[in-house]
């Protein structure tokens, strides 16, 4: 599949799937606060948690996101 399809059926999902949304807005304060604890030079144990599990949420909400990308092409492929 191509990258502009995807990027495309995200666009769409984002416009009409509240659970996608959701999804993606979760996904996007993750990112932004690893970007932060990125940035630290030194980051104390609680820091260094913190990153780790937001990694692991952050990849586990990737992973819904991608099954309802999927069951969304399922849904809506003309044959196969």
């Amino acid at each position: 599949m191509e990258m502009t399809t995807t990027d495309s059926l995200k666009e769409q999902l984002m416009a009409t799937d509240p659970e996608f949304r959701e999804l993606a807005r979760e996904h996007g304060r993750y990112e932004a606060r690893l970007t932060e604890l990125s940035a630290l030079a030194y980051p104390n144990d609680e820091e260094q948690l913190e990153e780790i599990t937001l990694k692991k949420k952050k990849l586990a909400i990737k992973d819904q996101m991608h099954s309802i990308i999927l069951q969304y092409q399922k849904d809506h492929s003309s044959s196969h």
